[in-house]
């Protein structure tokens, strides 16, 4: 049976990107971009929404040898989406058109690699809250995006208890933060009835 990664990049303050800051907030060393190409990293299946298939695809035509993007173009890829339409220009791609958390259930009980998210805020949310994630994992990166930071990655989550059973530093200030989640029903100390 697969496990099921929710897989995010973030500011210390948990925005996925910020405004006139480059991608990776320009702090993607050789360390981390290595890890990202590496063949660990790209035996999963790729979960992934519209918005995130646009703009990963868009980098992917546009620069084709961008460290840690060969091994994703490589990697088997499923885009859920009701507004895309079939056939997909990224190689290895597939469009799925239905419910998420249906398939990725369905995915789960398959044999199979396991599946891995790629950005996609509203997918993340929905597998967490439906129970299907395995492994929360999030690369820290130290900056701070109070003023120009967008997309926050955690609102209108539910409140989830994270177990740490991974951590890793890149080049000296990148920190990967892997946990096992377990979604909680009402919040912490509520014996409310």
């Amino acid at each position: 049976m697969p496990n099921v990664m929710v897989d995010f990049i973030t500011s210390l303050d948990g925005y996925a990107a910020a405004d006139g800051w480059p991608g990776l907030w320009g702090l993607g060393g050789p360390e981390y971009l290595a890890w990202l190409g590496s063949k660990e990293e790209n035996e999963h299946t790729v979960l992934m929404g519209a918005r995130t298939y646009r703009l990963m695809s868009g980098i992917a035509a546009d620069a084709p040898d961008e460290a840690g993007l060969g091994g994703l173009t490589a990697a088997r890829k499923l885009v859920f989406s009701s507004t895309l339409d079939a056939p997909l220009t990224w190689a290895n791609t597939e469009l799925i058109d239905g419910d998420a958390v249906e398939a990725v259930t369905r995915m789960k009980s398959e044999d199979g690699p396991g599946l891995r998210t790629i950005g996609s805020l509203s997918l993340c949310r929905s597998l967490l809250t439906a129970g299907l994630v395995d492994r929360f994992r999030v690369v820290v990166f130290p900056v701070i995006n109070g003023a120009t930071g967008r997309e926050r990655i955690f609102d209108g989550y539910p409140d989830v208890r994270l177990d740490l059973v991974q951590h890793r530093t890149f080049d000296g200030r990148l920190q990967l933060l892997e946990y096992a989640p377990t979604v909680l029903d009402a919040p912490p100390g509520d014996t409310a009835g």
